[in-house]
Order: structure tokens, then C-alpha cells, then sequence
């Protein structure tokens, strides 16, 4: 009988082994359809997001546009400078005028000798022009806050009326000083 039981025990544990092999063998099977289905719903969401993001961005274009200026570029340009002008002392147009004294030096580009020549040859008018324009502006017009103005104003009247083929870059203040008179 023992041998009977021994039996009995052993057929039971098979079957019982058996039914766990059963079980893992249903499992598995589960298991990889629930995996497939997680990668199936990944692989459909990054599709959808990819495809809304192209057509968000209309093919991936920035939709910000950084307007390229000098105060932007990364490297500033390198001038030459004339700085023959000199000192020029003038008064204002105000009714009760100002003194004005300045030193203005002008940028050109780098290794030009057309334009350094030209300046050079039109030393006295550079110097006449200067003295009329600051003539010509009241003490409020020269304040600093202006001074962008001023430079660039001063540079287009340079290159318009004073220069036939050559240009200046930049205008410079050495000296822009306002006294008033006592």
C-alpha cells in the first residue's frame, strides 16, 4: 500500500505540476498579446504626435523669425577711422544759444584707401558741415539720449551731400559737449 500511496501522491503531484504548466503555458501566450498591444498603442501615439507636430510647425519651419541687425550680429565690424576733423566749437540756434564742442571721428571700411583719400581731400567741407550742423540744432536736440539720432543723421548727410564715391560706416563722438553761456 505504501507503494500504492507513494504512487497516489506522485500521480497527484504530476497532476498538479501539470496543471501549473498548464496554466503557465496560457499565461504567456497573454502576456506577449498584452505586450504587443502596449508597443502596437506606443508606436500609433508617437506616430500621431510626430504627424501633428510637422503639421504644427508646417514641416518643421520656425515660426519666430529673429530680425538679423548689427546689435544682433556676433562679431561687430572693424573701421577704419578718420579722425582729421578735429575739434569744431560752434554755438546752438536756441534764444539763448549754447556752446557746443565737438570731436568727430567717422568709420569706414577696413583698408579702403579710396575713401581715405577722399576725406582726406575734403578735409575743410567735412569740417564747414560739422560746424553748420550743430549751428543748427537747439540744446535739447543734442541731448544724449538723441545721440543714435544724431550719428545717423550725420552719416546719410555725409554720404549724400559731401562724398561722390566713397561711404562712411559710422560716426563717432570723441567729444560731444553742451555748455551753457553765462
Amino acid at each position: 500500500m505504501s507503494d500504492e500511496a507513494d504512487v497516489n501522491l506522485e500521480e497527484g503531484q504530476e497532476e498538479v505540476e501539470g496543471g501549473k504548466k498548464k496554466k503557465v503555458r496560457g499565461l504567456l501566450p497573454g502576456l506577449l498579446k498584452f505586450i504587443a498591444f502596449g508597443l502596437g498603442a506606443l508606436i500609433f501615439i508617437v506616430t500621431v504626435a510626430v504627424i501633428t507636430f510637422n503639421l504644427m510647425n508646417k514641416g518643421g519651419k520656425s515660426q519666430t523669425l529673429v530680425p538679423q541687425t548689427e546689435s544682433y550680429a556676433a562679431v561687430k565690424k572693424q573701421y577704419s577711422m578718420f579722425t582729421l576733423i578735429g575739434n569744431v566749437s560752434t554755438r546752438t540756434r536756441d534764444a539763448t544759444p549754447w556752446n557746443v564742442s565737438v570731436d568727430m571721428i567717422l568709420g569706414y571700411d577696413l583698408n579702403d584707401t579710396a575713401t581715405a583719400t577722399e576725406l582726406t581731400s575734403r578735409l575743410y567741407p567735412l569740417r564747414d558741415f560739422t560746424r553748420r550742423y550743430f549751428s543748427g540744432k537747439t540744446s535739447t536736440e543734442l541731448q544724449p539720449e538723441n545721440e543714435a539720432r544724431i550719428k545717423n543723421e550725420i552719416r546719410e548727410l555725409i554720404n549724400t551731400t559731401i562724398l561722390d564715391r566713397a561711404r562712411i560706416r559710422e560716426v563717432f563722438f570723441d567729444k560731444l559737449d553742451l555748455f551753457a553761456i553765462e
